[in-house]
């Protein structure tokens, strides 16, 4: 090993250790921050160790794509707020995705000895010719790259679709849809497994069949997935990016790629349990059971209209003023209306009241992993005010106020009760054991898994109507115009 090589791998070790610290950072709130300082000093290590390797013989290319991707990347930062970045995640994944199959066909290309033009590609004859350089353990790595990198770069499209009201966050279904889901994941192993056997003699189409069979699994595997699962799909494409990243170090014997893509593809993965357990929903129940109706659905189609409590912005004020304890429930309609701000604005002006505040964080809340914990982030405020569902739920007997904002299907009782809603067993706040609740939501119509909430028709719960970052900006300066501040 020269001396040039050591210092590569030297910083790969560095790279990967990082990376793993990352991901313990991440793990919790408190230390989240550092843990994405350490993946993305792991990250710079591990690409200028990679530009130092000697089978770079030009840097032309590569200086291009980093200019252009990190203008591209830092442009669409800059510009997207925190409502969109779910869909800003999905679409990360999806080019991730592209980005591997890609890797995985140039290498089959050089690998396999194909010539640019038809007449050869037909013959096979350079296949045949470079074909032993090609071995089963490459072509395994090389078929799962590209299979899965194109079921993410596609399915990451769709997820990203949904998400943006391009396609219908309802869950699309046909006629044996499974069977033919599962037909297509048989029928690319099968495939898979042939070129394997005999990787020299297996024809070109047979690869290039296993990946279009990945790029129309992505579609067809995500579309009918409703809007209630996406913050699943999303950790299970990032499962699979990872997955896909892993098999491409294999390809290319590329230590580095091989130990992130197995850290990503395995945090992912586990990742999606935690939050299908959360749900109380198996990973069968989320890919195969069209779960969620998106924001379309609407109470019309839940039956007849039911009366409740709508209440003014000063009566809601006047019971978070004689409350002394407060938790506030965030989801969705929070991101929506960038309310945040306003969120820590209220409990400041309660808190000088001498109100507690505390707030309640289910792990599917939003449309992505973290996405309250990022929103209440970006708003400072404290780590140490945020509590998870175990730790906080049995506390909402003993609280005098709880303000649900734009929160749904996470506070929904019948979760507990109805045996025959689609979310029952879900584990939600005990909100409606509180002695008043205050929700703030655009309108009656339900959340994602498309369910009427009974929690809207408590007799203590208050409704208040209207975009929440208003509400919320209303309700401040009651707050602060009754107390004297």
């Amino acid at each position: 090993m020269t001396p040039l090589e050591l210092i590569i791998e030297l910083a790969y070790f560095a790279a990967s250790i990082l990376f793993i610290l990352c991901l313990r950072g991440l793990s919790s709130p408190e230390q989240a921050r550092r843990g994405i300082f350490y993946g993305e000093l792991g990250m710079l290590i591990a690409v200028v160790a990679t530009l130092m390797k000697s089978e770079i013989v030009s840097y032309e290319w590569i200086i291009a794509g980093i200019l252009l991707g990190g203008a591209i990347g830092t442009a669409i930062s800059l510009r997207i707020p925190m409502t969109k970045m779910p869909e800003r995640i999905a679409f990360s994944h999806a080019f991730g995705g592209l980005a591997t199959s890609l890797v995985g066909v140039v290498e089959f290309h050089k690998l396999k000895g194909i010539t640019d033009t038809t007449t050869a590609m037909l013959a096979g004859e350079g296949a045949m010719a470079a074909g032993h350089h090609l071995d089963r353990i490459t072509m395994t790595a090389l078929g799962f790259e590209v299979f899965l990198g194109g079921l993410t770069f596609t399915g990451s499209i769709i997820a990203f679709g949904k998400l943006q009201g391009i396609i219908t966050g309802a869950p699309v279904t046909w006629r044996a849809q499974n069977v033919m889901n599962i037909g297509a994941f048989f029928g690319a192993l099968a495939l898979l497994i042939f070129q394997v056997v005999a990787p020299a003699s297996a024809p070109v189409w047979m690869f290039f069949t296993l990946y279009a069979t990945g790029l129309a699994l992505g579609v067809l595997a995500v579309l009918p997935i409703g809007g209630a699962d996406m913050p699943v799909v999303i950790s299970l494409l990032n499962s699979y990016a990872g997955l896909a990243a892993c098999a491409m170090g294999f390809a290319l014997d590329s230590k580095i790629l091989i130990i992130s893509g197995a850290l990503d593809g395995s945090s992912g993965f586990l990742l999606s349990m935690m939050m299908s357990k959360a749900m109380n929903r198996s990973f069968s129940n989320v890919i195969f059971g069209a779960f969620g109706t998106g924001d379309s659905g609407g109470v019309a189609q839940l039956g007849p209209a039911r009366s409740f409590n709508e209440a003014t912005v000063q009566d809601a004020a006047a019971v978070l003023q004689a409350a002394q304890s407060v938790i506030v429930v965030p989801g969705y309609g929070m991101a929506v209306s960038q309310a945040q701000h306003a969120v820590r604005d209220l409990a400041a002006a309660l808190e000088k009241n001498g109100t507690e505040v505390r707030y309640a964080i289910h792990p599917v809340a939003g449309r992505m992993p973290g996405h309250m914990n990022v929103l209440l982030a970006e708003a400072n405020i404290s780590y140490d005010a945020l509590f998870d569902l175990d730790m906080i739920n049995d506390d909402f007997a003993r609280t005098d106020a709880v303000l649900v904002v734009g929160a749904n299907d996470v506070v929904n009782p019948a979760a507990k009760t109805d045996t025959s809603s689609p979310i029952y067993g879900m584990p939600v706040f005990n909100v409606e054991q509180s002695r008043s609740v205050i929700v703030l939501k655009r309108t009656m119509n339900p959340g994602f898994a498309g369910v009427e909430n009974e929690l809207f028709f408590q007799p203590n719960t208050m409704m208040v109507l209207g975009d929440a970052k208003k509400t919320i900006q209303a309700l401040v300066a009651e707050v602060k115009g009754s107390s004297g501040h």
